[in-house]
């Protein structure tokens, strides 16, 4: 099973196949409206502008599995997402990425790029000490471990980088921008 055979539900409840996505580049993005990195809507609403045309699509799946950093219904979530950041790609239904309620395309993401540890940088130790605190074999599974967790999939399919939400966004960037 790749990516192209899951199904999300986009926010109003419907079913939409990742099919829908053959031949783009996709970045997968579990998302959150009060989280310290909530401020990432800004470049991912930049870059949805700049390279849609060029076949970017932004995959924006709202999670509260992390703090409860994702209140609210869906229809609030969008509308705080394009006030505040004038968001234009889609929003799915909130979701979960982790347990047994999990989307299966998120099942097949983990499979595919597990977790490689944070970035060197500011917020690595916080990350650490934070998810240490809650789960001490954090770094062995391939649960998404935040908020802004983002994976890149390429044109045919293929899952071909995960960003963990404390990595340089100049990265992310240049990573989807390289399949484009």
């Amino acid at each position: 099973m790749g990516f192209y055979d899951h199904t999300v539900l986009d926010r109003f409840g419907n079913e939409k196949s990742l099919r829908d996505y053959e031949g783009k580049v996709v970045l997968v993005v579990n998302t959150a409206t009060g989280c310290g990195f909530t401020p990432h809507y800004e470049p991912m609403e930049k870059w949805y502008e700049e390279y849609h045309d060029q076949g970017l699509e932004i995959l924006d799946i709202p999670c509260n599995q992390f703090y409860g950093q994702t209140p609210g219904t869906d229809d609030e979530i969008h509308e705080f997402c394009t006030l505040n950041y004038k968001t234009q790609f889609p929003q799915m239904k909130k979701s979960d990425v982790n347990g047994p309620n999990e989307l299966s395309v998120y099942t097949f993401l983990k499979s595919q790029k597990g977790f490689g540890g944070f970035p060197e940088g500011p917020a690595k130790a916080m990350m650490d000490q934070l998810l240490a605190s809650i789960d001490p074999d954090y770094q062995m599974n391939a649960d998404i471990k935040w908020n802004f967790t983002k994976f890149v999939v390429d044109r045919q399919g293929n899952v071909v980088a995960r960003f963990e939400p404390t990595a340089d966004l100049s990265e992310v960037e240049n990573c989807f921008k390289s399949l484009l």
